[in-house]
């Protein structure tokens, strides 16, 4: 028997009106306006400053960041005096690239520096005593933070007590009480509309280099590098597309095939990214080089990837890329064990994670480092918040103890939600059991002793049952617009491409189409865990290929279906086509979405019905002396249309009706659906 994933969609509203200013104002397809619109611009104003951000007037962000003009004279200082300044980063592809950031600003600049990164399995996440006393010992003047340090009151306040200066930049969410830093830089303390809130790390870290560098007129020759490397950061850290973000990156996409770093250029040749494209995309990134700067500070040596980035020498950067390839490689293959591993505890043991609203999922001899990626691969699985953890590994001189009883041992975890549920929050309603923890609403990391892990999993799920209703556990897709795949093209692709960078906050559309037959369908991949589809919609001769990642299982799909999907380009042979990539599927909607609660005639002259469309209620009435049909949405305004004609009318009366196309979308497929009730 067919099988297919269960999904829950969740369709934008249409918003016509909205559309059709912002096609005829900017030249886009009504199809593509809806879904900038589905973005939250709301006019044609905020659509061209959408379309080109560059013309948007950014405000100085020594006039948005307090402490910027102080954390600037302070380094000022540093670099006139000799004085050493020590880097404090992060084991992730954010810290890492902030670090690479400001270790070539600084030694560009003429600075004594260095850097500390904290061991993942040894030291967690963040600053720490260590590291300060440390810094301290080998003489540091300036400890500057990048991409932590914000909640490290007690590690920060030991260094101001031993006589250092700290400067705080990160981006992370706001303590109770901030650290006793000299200065701090953090855009969770700018105002929630200023286009600045948005940045990662690796953007704060940009805006201090670049403001130092003008201030001491030396950015000439530097700018360039420090885009890439702010690129390379955000997206890797899956920062929101938004504001400077988003502006920042169109610029950066755009650089990086013509790199002038070598660790870049390293990078892209290892990760197969091909370097003659006019741009890259954000996938190539999220894909394709983070996962490989991620995997080092996963389950290797951050330094690694710091040499990789700082390095001007070609051979040293090859020779870095290719260690981090093998890295990677092998992060790759633990994912793919702990993650059959973890499917196999679910669904033999069997967890219960329908009933608890939460997925608690622990076994022994997973490695720390990775367990966060299978979370996230569980959530896109089962739609269920995901807390996953494994025992922590004994200290050497406990190896030897043949009488360690479970109460001693610890759990270390890490956690994904889904968008009803914030991990944060839920974290903070077990605080009681737990040891360590942070992270924010989407994400975040935890430890506890091993004893409490039916507690947690208990305290856990009730907080779900407070956030979350049975519906809600089914992984969501999220869905821009009905479209139907004659409207399908070069065009419409080549529209869409011209509005990336898309991603985090700004999500790549999906569209879907209903009543689609599957013509063929084959599982590919060296795991057969692929598949390809050739599929056909009702009432049309056009065939669409497309692709299914990780969808392999499902194969066969039932011969009739509705689809979600986006689409990419192809290229092979020379020649480039437009194919769909599948993201969700349901079985055909068709008698549901003509559903008609009434349907009556009240006399020879009038027919009348009702029914529901893309999520929306309708009624629909013929006035055969008038040979006009009428439809009538649930906000009262009424599309009146003459059989014949090309035109119709839509507003709440005829003296403010406005006169619309009804052969474009999406109105000709609002008509035929209302026809065909009235016709039944």
């Amino acid at each position: 028997m067919a099988r297919i994933p269960n999904q829950r969609w969740r369709i934008a509203s249409s918003q016509p009106e909205i559309v059709e200013q912002i096609s005829l104002s900017t030249g886009l397809l009504p199809l593509v306006s809806q879904v900038i619109v589905n973005r939250g611009i709301e006019n044609s104003d905020l659509a061209h400053i959408y379309i080109d951000p560059e013309t948007e007037e950014l405000p100085s962000p020594l006039e948005e960041f307090p402490d910027l003009a102080a954390s600037i004279q302070l380094l000022e200082d540093a670099i006139a005096f000799k004085e050493k300044i020590a880097i404090c980063g992060d084991y992730d592809a954010d810290g890492m690239t902030s670090t690479a950031l400001l270790l070539r600003t600084l030694r560009h600049l003429g600075a004594d520096v260095d850097y500390a990164i904290p061991s993942r399995m040894k030291d967690g996440y963040g600053i720490n005593q260590r590291i300060v006393e440390e810094f301290a010992e080998n003489g540091v003047g300036i400890i500057l933070t990048v991409d932590n340090g914000i909640s490290a009151y007690e590690p920060v306040l030991l260094a101001v007590e031993l006589g250092l200066i700290v400067i705080i930049t990160d981006h992370h969410d706001l303590p109770e009480k901030l650290p006793p830093a000299d200065a701090i830089l953090n855009p969770k303390l700018l105002n929630i509309t200023s286009p600045y809130r948005g940045l990662a790390g690796v953007g704060v870290a940009y805006i201090l280099a670049i403001a130092l560098a003008k201030k001491l007129n030396k950015v000439k020759g530097l700018t360039s590098q420090l885009l890439e490397l702010f690129t390379l950061g955000t997206i890797a850290d899956l920062a929101p597309l938004v504001g400077v973000n988003r502006r920042w990156l169109k610029r950066g996409l755009r650089q990086l095939p013509n790199s002038e770093l070598p660790g870049i250029q390293a990078l892209m040749t290892v990760a197969g990214v091909n370097e003659e494209q006019k741009q890259l995309q954000p996938d190539d990134i999220g894909f394709r080089l983070g996962p490989r700067i991620n995997a080092i500070g996963r389950i290797g040596d951050p330094q690694l990837v710091i040499e990789l980035l700082t390095t001007d020498e070609t051979g040293i950067a090859l020779e870095r890329a290719m260690r981090c390839e093998a890295v990677n490689s092998e992060r790759q293959q633990l994912c793919e064990k702990i993650q059959k591993e973890a499917i196999e505890l679910v669904e033999t043991k069997p967890i219960p994670w329908k009933e608890l609203r939460v997925l608690v999922v622990v076994k022994e001899n997973w490695h720390h480092g990775v367990i966060g990626i299978v979370a996230s691969r569980l959530v896109e699985r089962y739609g269920v918040p995901v807390f996953i953890g494994t025992y922590e590994e004994e200290e050497e001189k406990d190896k030897n103890k043949k009488n360690k009883s479970n109460q001693e041992l610890k759990i270390r975890g890490s956690a994904r939600g889904i968008e009803e549920f914030n991990i944060f929050e839920a974290l903070n309603y077990c605080q009681d059991i737990l040891g360590k923890y942070g992270g924010h609403k989407a994400a975040g990391g935890f430890s506890f002793p091993a004893k409490n892990l039916e507690s947690l999993e208990q305290k856990l799920s009730e907080f779900a049952h407070q956030c979350l209703e049975q519906q809600h556990l089914k992984p969501l897709v999220k869905i821009d617009a009905l479209a139907h795949l004659e409207e399908i093209n070069h065009n419409l692709y080549d529209q869409i491409d011209s509005l990336q960078p898309w991603g985090i906050g700004n999500s790549f559309p999906v569209f879907w189409t209903p009543n689609v037959t599957v013509k063929e369908q084959k599982k590919i991949g060296k795991n057969q865990d692929h598949l390809k589809l050739v599929l056909q919609e009702d009432n049309s001769p056009k065939e669409m290929k497309a692709i299914s990642w990780r969808w392999g299982e499902y194969c066969p799909l039932p011969s009739k279906i509705d689809i979600a999907y986006k689409l990419q380009e192809n290229h092979w042979q020379g020649v480039t086509n437009i194919e769909l990539e599948i993201v969700g599927v349901r079985l055909s909607q068709e008698n549901k979405t003509i559903a008609i609660n009434h349907q009556i005639k009240t006399n020879n002259n009038i027919k009348k019905g009702r029914f529901n469309y893309n999520g929306r209620t309708y009624a629909c009435s013929l006035w055969q002396p008038l040979n006009e049909l009428r439809i009538k949405n649930e906000q009262g305004k009424v599309l009146a249309i003459k059989k014949g004609n090309r035109f119709g009318l839509l507003g709440t009366s005829r003296n403010n009706a406005r006169k619309i196309d009804i052969t474009k979308p999406p109105y000709f497929h609002l008509i035929k659906t209302a026809i065909s009730v009235l016709q039944d």
